[in-house]
């Protein structure tokens, strides 16, 4: 269960086109790339922190895929 004082920090370095987000402050025990994500592992093999490479075309594609899905009509469309 997620302590609900410890907060996810996201972070974006945009010369290595890089999207970083920490889950949880476990140490990191191993990673694991999928594809251009990047998932760094406890060693209980609970998620602590991913790294998503090239991060506009991800964003983009996903965005792309959810307008799709319909997600934005349930939120409101986003432009």
């Amino acid at each position: 269960m997620k302590n609900k004082n410890q907060k996810t920090k996201i972070s974006y370095d945009p010369e290595a086109d890089i999207l970083r987000i920490e889950i949880s402050k476990r140490p990191i025990d191993h990673a694991m790339e999928i594809g251009n994500i990047i998932v760094h592992f406890s060693s209980n093999d609970l998620p602590v922190y991913l790294e998503i490479l090239e991060a506009k075309k991800f964003l983009l594609r996903t965005g792309r895929i959810l307008e799709k899905a319909g997600a934005f009509e349930f939120a409101g469309k986003v432009t």
